[in-house]
């Protein structure tokens, strides 16, 4: 049992050691991060979980559901963006003392977030056909008959995740991801105790799989709309507040959303033609790609979730114009993230064998899947931060055309450039489509880096 004098000497030193850093009030920050953190593990925990599950119909199902996933990420990053805007929004509000926009502000991002959601969705399911045929038509038959039914039973479930994620973004603005973490958990936890069902117990498959996505986001959206109307004590909302239009407060979200969206759009759009390398390179490819996914998210889950806690962090920071505080924030969220990765690398690593046991794969393809794995392993502890964390700083302050930009350009002039010469001209596969993200990474993360030291990234005026 814990002596009560250690116990107080322990928080003495942590006291001290977060004021020599400048971190103020370390308990609001853990219980800000701690909730999204356990809520992006069990996201990527469970995401892993379903690869598994599905692996079990064989190569041909975990292949069709790796590459409409691809797409799938292009049109969700859509309304995640502007969710994020926002969570920008709410945070700043927040931030700067003014309650009364605080529920206007989260108000309009549900509403708007889930019409473009809706839009999304409806044009996807009716073009599923040319979209499916125009990206993956290279793709075997059996691969591709699975992922026409899995992209519509995605398509479908699009509103039901958006109205949940636009919830769950306001409440993170003001920093209640416990909340948050609730919503993500039903969502996330009925997804999988579904498959469980419908794939493990009815060996429907693929078609189990969009069953499934589709009861687990309509059931989360419900309970998230139920939460902010009745259970909610911070943001007040009503039913009117959510339909009714505020122009100003949307044209706000959007500033910072719509770069983001467009961002994102491109960004996994690098992602798509990426994978279409990886189609032309076998079934074997896909399923490597696929796994390799699996394991990257496993050892990125803690610094992923700082990404979203300096979003609310940096954007309060920015609502009571104390530009130094934000930048002690990233540079704190910068290092903590860093030494996350080293570590979950050096505990990942070891367990690879156990760990990839879990998905099937053909004993051909485990040799490329594990050197995927180390080389991604090894260049995410120096760069993965600085592409990832330093944006979501910039972004918070209102800089997202500036990280848009960096993004799109680092994309397409290196990942995907440099993953073509990589992957397909020079015949290193798979294994030079993965070297080639991790070089756009460095790229990326230098330009940010070298922007986060001048000024003009903290000029933006949002409230």
């Amino acid at each position: 049992m814990e002596q009560p004098a250690y116990r107080q000497r322990r928080q003495a030193f942590l006291e001290r050691f977060l004021a020599r850093i400048a971190i103020g009030d370390y308990r609001a920050l853990l219980s800000l991060y701690l909730p999204i953190l356990i809520d992006q593990a069990f996201i990527i925990g469970l995401s892993m979980l379903n690869t598994a599950m599905i692996s079990s119909s064989g190569v041909a199902a975990v292949s069709a559901v790796n590459i409409v996933d691809s797409l799938n990420m292009f049109l969700i990053s859509v309304f995640v963006a502007v969710s994020t805007g926002g969570t920008v929004i709410v945070a700043q509000y927040k931030g700067s003392g003014n309650l009364p926009m605080v529920p206007k502000a989260a108000a309009s991002s549900v509403s708007s977030v889930t019409l473009f959601a809706v839009v999304i969705g409806l044009a996807m399911i009716a073009l599923h056909g040319p979209a499916l045929n125009l990206l993956f038509g290279a793709a075997s038959p059996d691969v591709f008959a699975k992922a026409k039914t899995y992209f519509i039973g995605s398509c479908a479930s699009f509103a039901g995740i958006a109205l949940t994620e636009a919830v769950c973004g306001a409440l993170r603005g003001i920093g209640r991801s416990r909340a948050s973490l609730t919503l993500s958990l039903i969502m996330n936890l009925s997804y999988v105790l579904l498959n469980v069902l419908f794939i493990n117990v009815m060996h429907m498959g693929v078609l189990g799989m969009s069953i499934s996505i589709n009861i687990a986001r309509y059931g989360a959206a419900l309970f998230a709309l139920y939460y902010i109307l009745k259970l909610d004590t911070n943001l007040h909302l009503r039913i009117k507040d959510i339909v009714r239009v505020r122009f100003e407060m949307v044209k706000r979200i959007l500033y910072v959303g719509l770069p983001f969206a467009a961002e994102q759009m491109f960004f996994n759009g690098g992602k798509i033609v990426t994978q279409i390398f990886i189609v032309h390179l076998g079934t074997n490819a896909i399923a490597v790609n696929a796994i390799g996914g699996s394991f990257a998210g496993l050892t990125q889950i803690p610094s992923a979730a700082l990404s979203i806690a300096a979003i609310t962090v940096v954007g309060q920071a920015m609502g009571r114009q104390n530009v130094e505080e934000a930048r002690r924030y990233t540079r704190f969220f910068l290092c903590v993230s860093t030494g996350f990765l080293l570590i979950t690398a050096l505990l990942v690593v070891p367990l690879f064998h156990p760990l990839v046991s879990l998905f099937h794969p053909p004993e051909a393809i485990k040799h490329d899947i594990f050197v995927i794995v180390l080389i991604n392993a090894a260049m995410q502890v120096p760069l993965w931060s600085i592409s990832f964390i330093m944006p979501s700083a910039l972004r918070a302050a209102g800089d997202s055309k500036f990280t848009s930009i960096v993004s799109l350009l680092s994309m397409w002039l290196f990942r995907i450039v440099l993953g073509y010469m990589l992957g397909i001209v020079f015949k290193f596969g798979i294994v030079g489509v993965w070297l080639a993200m991790n070089i756009e990474w460095g790229v990326r993360g230098t330009i940010f880096l070298l922007r986060f030291r001048g000024k003009k990234w903290y000029r933006h005026k949002l409230i």
